[in-house]
This record gives C-alpha cells, structure tokens and sequence, in this order.
C-alpha cells in the first residue's frame, strides 16, 4: 500500500534527509587510496549516532554494516572490509538512517584517486540518469516516465540497466511500495500523487545488466564483471514536482 505524506511529515523526513546528506558529505571527503572500508563504516556509524539517529542499513534482515560499501563490479549490498582501497577502483556507498521514526536513503559513486576516463563517464552518466528521472517527477505522471527517462538516458552512452534491483517508497519503512524501476515504458505504471515518497537509485553497469549474488547472500555483483555505478536521493512529490530531501537546498 502506498502511503501519502502530509507536508508536515514530509518535513520531518527532511530533517532526516539533511542529517543523512551530512554523513555522506563526510564520507566523500575521507576517500582516498589507502583507506578502508571499515574505516568508513564506522565513520558513518558514529556520526549518525552522534546525531541521535540510528543506522536503518545495520541489523536490516541481517545486513552487518551501517553503509553498503560497493567496489567496481560490485552493485550494491557490499560488505565493509579491511582492504586498503586502490587508486582506479570505483566505489559506491550506499547509507540510510532513521530520526524521529523517519528515514533517509541515499547513495554515490566516486573514484579512488585518478580514474579511467571510462570509469568517470559511467559515474558521471548514472549521476545524469537521476536527474533526467527528476525532471519528470510531477503529480499526473506515471511511474513508467521515471523508468524509461533513467533507461534512455543510460542505454543511448550503451550502458547496461539493472533489473533486478529497483527504487522504492520510503517513509516510516525503509522500503515501502511502490517499486521504482530504473527501466520502462513512458506512460505505464501508477499515477504520481502528491505526498509520495520515493527513493530513485539508478544502478548503471558499463557492460551487461545481468547480475548475480555471492555466496555471502548480499552482495550483488555484475555477471561479466564489469564495473557498475549507483546514484540516489529521496524525494517528495509534491505540486511544484520533485523535493529532493537527501540534499541541503531542497528542489522542487
């Protein structure tokens, strides 16, 4: 069931949406060759506690970590580790935490020191996709026009989409309905309404869409092995169009 949002929770998700944006701030400042993962992890976990919020990612079904920490074939759902990372690996973070029974999700991808330019234009493409998904977030829209806005973008610089992983509602609940795929048909799908909260998270592969998940049951991987970015922010339908609730000057 889709929940509508009233302006004053929306608000309240916006708070969790800037303290959330914040820790990532942080955490995109710490990357460099030589760090870990775990470094970072508990980077994160520290600050959203220090705020008074808590880590949604850490406990979820299982999941053992505060962020979801994704290096170069890997999609999403990577474990922390103590692997120095190298310069020339693409690393995607993905973090969510919950203020005031209200959550936050959001993630990026940056290069460890100097990268490809193959890499950057992967990153930089998957960033654009979200953006072009932003443009067409309005009430009377359709879920299909965010599909196929991220689909089209991504599949004319011959990248890959993933299908097997998707956006999402969000608000009280991590994960709420609707699914928000990254692929579709201009016209398709639910009705945008005002009130909805979503989560959009282009996962962009340099080869094939397909993936697969290792045997630690979390991390999804691509099945050729090539690199993969993920971009995504929260955001809030409301009259005037897209709210993104993840960054500090709210868009609408």
């Amino acid at each position: 069931m889709i929940t509508i949002k009233t302006g004053a929770e929306i608000e309240k998700m916006h708070v969790s949406g800037q303290m959330l944006h914040k820790v990532l701030t942080a955490l995109k400042a710490e990357i460099r060759e030589g760090i870990t993962t775990n470094q970072l992890d508990k980077m994160a976990e520290d600050m959203i506690r220090s705020m008074g919020a808590t880590p949604s990612f850490k406990g979820y079904h299982g999941f053992p970590y505060t962020i979801c920490a994704s290096v170069d074939e890997q999609v999403v759902h990577g474990f922390s580790n103590d692997k120095p990372l190298k310069s020339g690996q693409l690393l995607s973070i993905d973090c969510g935490l919950v203020y005031d029974g209200w959550q936050a999700d959001s993630a990026f991808s940056v290069g460890v020191g100097k990268v490809s330019r193959e890499v950057q234009k992967l990153m930089d493409v998957t960033e654009e996709c979200f953006w072009k998904a932003v443009e067409v977030i309005k009430p009377g829209n359709r879920l299909g026009d965010i599909g196929q806005a991220i689909q089209a973008h991504a599949e004319a610089h011959g990248y890959g989409v993933v299908r097997d992983l998707c956006g999402h509602g969000i608000g009280r609940e991590m994960h709420e309905d609707p699914n928000v795929p990254n692929y579709g048909k201009a016209g398709h799908g639910i009705r945008l309404r005002e009130g909805m909260t979503i989560a959009v998270e282009p996962m962009i592969a340099m080869g094939s869409y397909k993936v697969r998940v290792l045997d630690d049951g979390w991390t999804v991987v691509t099945c050729d092995g090539s690199f993969c970015s993920h971009y995504e922010h929260t955001i809030a339908i409301t009259d005037k169009g897209a709210k993104i609730l993840t960054l500090p000057e709210a868009s609408a």
